[in-house]
């Protein structure tokens, strides 16, 4: 009964418009009122719910995220991604989704891959002749791959919680992040070719070294940060750290584009960024621990086994329901809420946890392209103008291939696991 109080009182306020980690708050204290257990407890465990070390890479990836932006990382990517493909058809929408791959691999988050690469790109595009809701679209897909690339804020809440290893996880989001981004670079170039959008003139290979060169410090940081992390040098948490230091050394002494000016708004964009992002989670926390307490989790495990022992099925089944979530829920919420419940589920069907944790990551991302909670949708939104309604309908052929790849990776585990595998 108190799981159903729950999950009801939390659809509603969900309905109704409540933030999500308000709804996730509240329905959790009824449900601790109808257990009769004192709401004192909520705050406590909360306390509990942060009272982890590997938690504190969250802050610092963020903040490494926001310093190589104001540091001029994120242009320099954009100038370099330019060179390679600036030319073709398409060419800036490519070069939209490369840059986003590329800073995926150093901010951790989709909606700072967005904001980042659609405050640079979006005009761009818009003098070039692309359609608005096109260049929306891109943009907002540039991020996608945000939360699965390393370093990634979801990958890093899903070990905490799984209790495995983060490194192994960030080696495995590797190649889907990769594979992601270069489907919809050949799908940007398809629909270009259709639309007669992009083609401008090769700069030279001269201007590719040039673009290079002004690129490889902010190149470099994801080679740094799972070379220490899997040299034994540092762990994630340190390696957060690292990457904080090296972002301040490349804007201030390289680059020299971040000014002390920049300081408040660069800690405001982290501690806000941080503050969602640890709200949303101790919040989901409550709500975890209250469905592991009714022993929830030993049910649908029960009930799940029941249905079928069969591995393929069982991801099959976990897929369409991670879709659904994915669009209603964050996906660090929804990593928080799930991974107590499905874990066990998936030990027991003998499907490796670094496995899932990032086809459950790589589901959930695609719910940052999706209504009514896609933040990636939002933040491209409000860059570019363009309502959600229009750019809802220009993702549809984002969507369809995302979900097409999502499908490849599950039945295709060695995509995935061929990088941790290989370097254990």
């Amino acid at each position: 009964m108190t799981v159903t109080i729950l999950f009801i009182a939390f659809a509603i306020l969900l309905v109704i418009g409540a933030p999500i980690a308000v709804a996730l708050g509240l329905a959790t204290g009824l449900a601790v009122l109808y257990l009769g257990l004192p709401l004192t407890l909520l705050v406590q465990r909360m306390v509990v719910s942060n009272d982890s070390f590997p938690f504190m890479a969250i802050p610092f990836f963020i903040l490494a995220g926001s310093v190589m932006t104001h540091g001029g990382v994120s242009k320099r990517l954009v100038a370099f991604a330019d060179s390679l493909f600036g030319w073709m058809i398409g060419g800036l929408g490519i070069v939209a989704k490369l840059t986003g791959v590329f800073f995926s691999a150093i901010s951790g988050s989709s909606a700072a891959t967005t904001a980042a690469v659609g405050g640079v790109l979006f005009p761009e595009m818009e003098k070039r002749g692309y359609d608005r809701s096109f260049s929306a679209a891109i943009i907002a897909a540039a991020g996608e791959t945000g939360i699965i690339i390393p370093p990634s804020v979801p990958l890093v809440v899903y070990g905490v919680i799984a209790g495995v290893s983060i490194g192994d996880l960030f080696l495995g989001g590797v190649t889907p992040g990769l594979l992601m981004g270069i489907s919809l670079c050949f799908l940007i170039y398809h629909i270009s070719k259709k639309k007669g959008y992009g083609v401008d003139k090769f700069k030279g290979v001269r201007n590719i070294w040039r673009s290079f060169r002004g690129a490889a410090w902010g190149l470099a940081m994801p080679v740094i940060i799972l070379g220490g992390i899997y040299g034994g040098i540092f762990t994630p948490t340190e390696a957060a750290v690292v990457a904080v230091a090296y972002g301040f050394f490349v804007g201030f002494f390289i680059y020299k584009d971040l000014k002390i000016s920049h300081l408040p708004e660069v800690f405001e964009t982290t501690v806000i960024g941080t503050a969602v992002v640890m709200f949303i989670m101790n919040a989901a926390g409550l709500f975890s621990w209250v469905i592991t307490r009714e022993q929830f989790p030993d049910h649908l495990a029960a009930y799940f086994i029941s249905l079928t022992s069969n591995p393929i099925i069982f991801l099959m089944l976990i897929n369409v329901l991670l879709l659904v979530i994915g669009c209603i829920i964050n996906a660090s919420a929804a990593i928080t809420i799930l991974t107590p419940i499905l874990v066990p589920i998936v030990i027991q069907l003998g499907i490796d946890p670094i496995f899932f944790g990032v086809i459950m990551t790589a589901n959930l991302a695609i719910g940052c392209l999706t209504p009514p909670v896609g933040v990636d949708l939002f933040v491209a939104s409000s860059i570019s103008g363009v309502s959600i309604s229009k750019m809802s309908r220009a993702i549809v052929p984002f969507m369809i291939m995302l979900i097409v790849l999502q499908v490849i990776v599950t039945y295709f585990p060695s995509i995935t696991m061929w990088l941790p595998n290989a370097l254990k």
